[in-house]
């Protein structure tokens, strides 16, 4: 591992050297790049420099313990402690070197694109999918990410058939990722008379947002119509044609966008969302997974296949892929996911630690 470290803090100094070299700040895309990798080498190199100062200091401490004499007692028992205090510190720093240079995920550092559909359950899956958009609107508000609706298809209710949203954040992808994969309700739905509880659900996808620079996008491989907006908008919605619907030949994928007034600004967000569904479907081909993350995350939709239920009578929400309950669902969808986000990642870096595959 010391060797690892050593590499890395001369990476992390040649990275500085380059951050202040004319050539790489007048290369806007060497310039992010530099700055990315100096981002993340930074606590890695922070704590092994900590953890070499403190083992300097226990080797200090247990030779003036060797020379001490008896006589002095007072001075021994000082230096016990500090051999003590600095041993359970080169632990810890150990410990979090550990994590720090687990592999990182390809995706670190991206924007997400969340896209959530109602599933199964009708009208209610559908104004369930809108709870679970207004709850990860609140979430991002509260983690201070950006948040930009991309399109909306509003259903009968006022629930959302789809929605797709981008969360801009350093750490967003760290943050949204486990949240891919379908969402179970169990509650009593406006539309039911009876008083029953109903059970739906709704997916949510989770992508990375794709630079332009990682996704290339032949025109010609593209199909682009373009058709009259419906639904409720400005005075552009329904009177032109500025709403766009891409599919991209080679691999059938399909996105349509028309909440914007201006054709312009809807082919830009369609290509948007298109580069990240192919980054997400190249990614998986080079894990030999084809898309089947994605296939994961979406699943069928139906009522067995879940990720979390979120059951109103208890106020309860249960993640099941690490078997975790909190009665406190009406704070959750007010936005307050950290506790279960925190379980989902310190699941994730167990489990890498251990030599196995995270959950999510």
């Amino acid at each position: 591992m010391l060797e690892r470290l050593d590499e890395l803090e001369r990476e992390y100094e040649a990275v500085e050297v380059q951050l202040s070299d004319p050539e790489v700040i007048a290369d806007q895309r060497k310039l992010r790049e530099a700055a990315r990798r100096h981002k993340q080498l930074e606590p890695v190199v922070r704590v092994y420099r900590e953890l070499r100062g403190v083992q300097g200091d226990l080797g200090a401490a247990r030779e003036m313990l060797a020379e001490a004499g008896p006589e002095e007692r007072a001075d021994r028992e000082v230096l016990r402690q500090e051999i003590d205090a600095a041993e359970g510190r080169i632990a810890e720093l150990e410990e979090q070197l550990k994590v720090l240079l687990l592999p990182r995920d390809p995706n670190d550092g991206k924007n997400v694109i969340v896209e959530i559909r109602g599933a199964e359950g009708g009208e209610e899956a559908n104004l369930f999918a809108r709870d679970l958009y207004e709850m990860y609107q609140r979430y991002a508000e509260r983690k201070g990410f950006g948040f930009e609706t991309l399109s909306a298809d509003p259903s009968d209710m006022g629930g959302f058939n789809q929605v797709t949203f981008l969360v801009k954040g350093e750490a967003a992808w760290a943050h949204f990722k486990a949240e891919g994969g379908p969402h179970r309700v169990q509650r009593v739905p406006v539309t039911e008379s009876q008083g029953r509880v109903h059970t739906s659900s709704a997916t949510v996808t989770v992508l990375p947002e794709a630079e332009e620079i990682e996704v290339q996008i032949d025109e010609k491989d593209l199909k682009i119509d373009v058709y009259r907006s419906t639904g409720p908008g400005g005075q552009s919605v329904n009177t032109t044609d500025s709403a766009v619907r891409i599919t991209h030949l080679p691999t059938g994928i399909v996105v349509a966008m028309q909440d914007e007034k201006s054709q312009i600004q809807n082919r830009a967000k369609a290509l948007q969302v298109l580069r990240a569904r192919l980054l997400k479907a190249e990614q998986d081909r080079q894990a030999s997974e084809l898309s089947s993350a994605r296939r994961t995350q979406v699943g069928g939709g139906g009522r067995s296949e879940k990720i979390r239920t979120y059951n109103y009578k208890e106020n309860r929400v249960t993640d099941h892929r690490i078997g975790k309950t909190l009665y406190k669902l009406d704070r959750i969808m007010l936005g307050e996911l950290d506790e279960l986000v925190d379980a989902l990642m310190a699941d994730e870096r167990a489990r890498q630690l251990a030599g196995t595959q995270a959950a999510p």
